[in-house]
C-alpha cells in the first residue's frame, strides 16, 4: 500500500456530525416467510434456539484494534445519511442504495479488507497490461475508502486518477495526482468520450442496478485503446470436501445475499451469471480475459500462503460481522437486532472453525476499447 494512506497525520473526511439527525432508511418490504422457505432461508429461530458456549466471542468484538482518525469539516449537506437499526448508510443519491455501512467501524472494516484482497490478487493493483507511459488518466468506479485509487497514483505519478463514490469516507490528505468526487455509477456517466486510459471497477456487487450500462458508461468514456477491469466476488461459500454444509451459516450467508440482492433489484450473482463478461462483450470491448483466484477463510489452510490469505479475510469480516449483516438481516428479512445477532455468533463460529475449509471465488475481468 502507498505510505501515503499510512501515515496517523493523514486526516479522513468526516463521518456523520453528531449534530446531524440521520434520516431513516427507505422501507423495503421484508422477504414473506413463504419467499423466504423457497429460497431455502432458514427462519430466525433456527439460529436463536441452537445454543453457544459461553465463551463465544460476541458479535460486537472486533478481531483487530481500530485504526485512529482525524476529521476536517466539508459540507454537511451530504451527511445527512440514511439509518438502520442504528448504523448509518450514505446519504440518497442517483439511484444509490448500499447496503454497507458508511460508520467508522465499518470503514475500519473496509481497511483490512482492503489488505486481504491484495492479498488475494498476489500484491498486483490490476492485471490489465497497462503501460505506465500510455497511463495519464485512471477513474476508480465506487472507491470506497480511495485506497486502490492512492496505490495506483503511487504507481503512476504521472496519471490523474480520478475516485468516485456516494458516501464521502476517503482521505483528505493525498497525492497531488488524486481527487475524489460524489457520484452514483448507475447514473449516466459525465465524463466525456474518451477521457480514460484505464477504468476500474472493484467490488461493486450488490450496488449497480444495470451491469450492461455500468459497461457502456466505461467504454464511452475509455480512449481508444484503454483497458477497463472488473474485480467481484462470488456469493457462495464453496468447499471442496463437503465441510460447508447446505443449511449451516456460511450457506445461509450467500442464500440470504442472493435473495436480498433479487429484493433491491441489484445482483450478488455477477460471477455467477458472468455478468463481467457478458457486459463487456455487449459494449463492445475486445481481447477479454478473466483470472479466477480461491479467497479462503479461517484458520484452517495448511500451505503459508494461502493461511495468511484466510486469515486477513477472517479479520476483514469479524471486524464488523454486524455491520455486513445488518441491512440485507434486517430490512430484506426484516429480523430483529437479537435474532441477527445469534445469527452473527453461528456465522463467527463457523469461521473459527478449522474443520469446516470454506472459500469463495472472486473474478477479475479486462477488456480492451478497440483503437
Amino acid at each position: 500500500m502507498g505510505s501515503s494512506t499510512q501515515s496517523p497525520q493523514s486526516p479522513r473526511s468526516p463521518q456523520s456530525p453528531k449534530s446531524k439527525a440521520a434520516s431513516p432508511a427507505p422501507a423495503v418490504a421484508p422477504l414473506s416467510a413463504e419467499a423466504q422457505n423457497a429460497a431455502g432461508i432458514l427462519p430466525a429461530a433456527h439460529w436463536t434456539e441452537q445454543p453457544l458456549p459461553e465463551e463465544d466471542i460476541d458479535d460486537g468484538a472486533s478481531s483487530i484494534g481500530s485504526f485512529s482518525s482525524t476529521t476536517a469539516s466539508l459540507s454537511s449537506s451530504i451527511y445527512k445519511y440514511r439509518e438502520v437499526h442504528g448504523r448509518t448508510y450514505h446519504a440518497e443519491i442517483g439511484n444509490a442504495e448500499s447496503w454497507q455501512p458508511n460508520d467508522q467501524r465499518h470503514v475500519d472494516a473496509m481497511e483490512i479488507w482492503y489488505h486481504a484482497v491484495t492479498l488475494q490478487m498476489g500484491g498486483k493493483l490490476f492485471f490489465s497490461p497497462l503501460e505506465q507511459k500510455k497511463v495519464n488518466r485512471a477513474l476508480d468506479i465506487g472507491t470506497g475508502l480511495g485506497l486502490w485509487a492512492i496505490d495506483f497514483a503511487d504507481e503512476f505519478p504521472n496519471a490523474e486518477v480520478i475516485g468516485t463514490d456516494v458516501t464521502p469516507i476517503q482521505p483528505s490528505w493525498v497525492p497531488p495526482n488524486v481527487k475524489f468526487e460524489l457520484d452514483d455509477c448507475n447514473k449516466e456517466w459525465t465524463w466525456p468520450d474518451n477521457t480514460f486510459d484505464f477504468v476500474n471497477l472493484r467490488y461493486l456487487i450488490g450496488v449497480v442496478d444495470d451491469w450492461d450500462a455500468l459497461f457502456r458508461n466505461a467504454y464511452r468514456v475509455a480512449k481508444p485503446g484503454a483497458y477497463v477491469e472488473s474485480l467481484v466476488p462470488g456469493s457462495y461459500f464453496l468447499s471442496d470436501d463437503g465441510t460447508v454444509k447446505e443449511g449451516s451459516s456460511l450457506d445461509q450467508w450467500g442464500r440470504v445475499f442472493r435473495e436480498g440482492g433479487k429484493r433491491i433489484g441489484r445482483t450478488f450473482s455477477i460471477l455467477e451469471e458472468d455478468l463481467q463478461r457478458k457486459g463487456m462483450e455487449a459494449a463492445g470491448f475486445v481481447d477479454i480475459e478473466f483470472k479466477d483466484f480461491r479467497c479462503p477463510m479461517g484458520t484452517w489452510p495448511s500451505d503459508k500462503e494461502e493461511a495468511e490469505k484466510a486469515l486477513w479475510q477472517k479479520f476483514a469480516v469479524e471486524a464488523d460481522l454486524e455491520g455486513y449483516i445488518n441491512y440485507m438481516w434486517h430490512s430484506v428479512l426484516g429480523w430483529t437486532a437479537d435474532e441477527a445477532k445469534a445469527f452473527a455468533r453461528h456465522l463467527r463460529r463457523d469461521i473459527n472453525n478449522p474443520k469446516i475449509h470454506g472459500y469463495m471465488i472472486s473474478r477479475v475481468v479486462w477488456g480492451r476499447k478497440p483503437e
